[in-house]
């Protein structure tokens, strides 16, 4: 089958599996990112069963483990916790015209299927190397890993001390590790396709997948900077904390991407 009647397919899908988004338009890129990246890893699975290999099923299983796991846990906290609900109305309360939430949904769609993309090229070209993609996956699993634990230990952390930033853990090593988790993820499965790669087309939708990702994560910590620091700013714990911990990248000394004119 072509490659675009393949792709167009999936983009079906992740269209359908974002649709909770027009119920809150934040979304598109929390709950429904997590349902769209599981049902496109399902999709992958159903499309090329015979093409299926031990690196491709890890893939896949990727993407369905993280799917899930995200867009539960969002829906979890955000019908369990009050606190994180009532901040959530506070930052994403206004309503968006209806021809915006049309053009965030299908640009999202479209970013998903790019973001599984090097897993779709590696099974539609029928790449059968091993060494690479193994390693891709391995960080992969990694990343997921890191993010789970990053977000139960957040949670755990909230129940005795909910005045305060989380600062056991992970989150002695790096502010955000469950940001640091997610750019893991996708580190590993643009790793994985490097080998599979053919035609413009498909390197340029992992790389710009790729580079998204990165940048929606750094834009993620700079913005949770910014409300930390107006919560917890007059906090001497939290300075002290922030000044010697890394904000997104385990031993790199990066602490603040929020300029101070920013902070106002």
């Amino acid at each position: 089958m072509d490659m675009w009647l393949l792709l167009l397919i999936l983009f079906g899908i992740a269209l359908v599996a974002t649709l909770v988004g027009f119920k809150k338009y934040v979304w598109f890129l929390s709950v429904g990112y997590g349902l769209a990246i599981a049902a496109l890893g399902i999709a992958l699975i159903v499309m090329f069963w015979p093409k299926l290999s031990l690196v491709t099923v890890l893939g896949c299983a990727a993407f369905i483990l993280y799917g899930c796991r995200l867009a539960g846990f969002l829906l979890y906290r955000e019908f369990k916790s009050g606190s994180y609900k009532k901040g959530m109305e506070g930052e994403y309360a206004k309503k968006l015209p209806f021809f915006v939430m049309i053009t965030m949904w299908i640009a999202v769609a479209a970013l998903y299927v790019m973001q599984v993309s090097p897993v779709f090229s590696r099974l539609y070209n029928g790449s059968a190397d091993f060494v690479l993609p193994l390693i891709g996956v391995i960080v992969s699993f990694v990343g997921l890993f890191i993010e789970t634990l990053a977000d139960w230990q957040k949670s755990e952390q909230k129940k005795t001390a909910p005045d305060m930033v989380a600062t056991k853990g992970l989150y002695k090593i790096v502010r955000c590790p469950n940001y640091f988790g997610e750019i893991l993820m996708w580190t590993g499965v643009f790793i994985g396709g490097i080998t599979a790669y053919q035609g413009f087309w498909q390197w340029a939708f992992a790389v710009f997948a790729y580079i998204s990702i990165v940048y929606i994560m750094l834009d993620g910590a700079k913005r949770l900077e910014k409300r930390q620091n107006k919560r917890y700013g007059d906090k001497p714990e939290y300075q002290a904390y922030v000044k010697k911990t890394p904000i997104i990248l385990p031993l790199i000394p990066l602490y603040h991407l929020v300029k101070k004119e920013e902070e106002k």
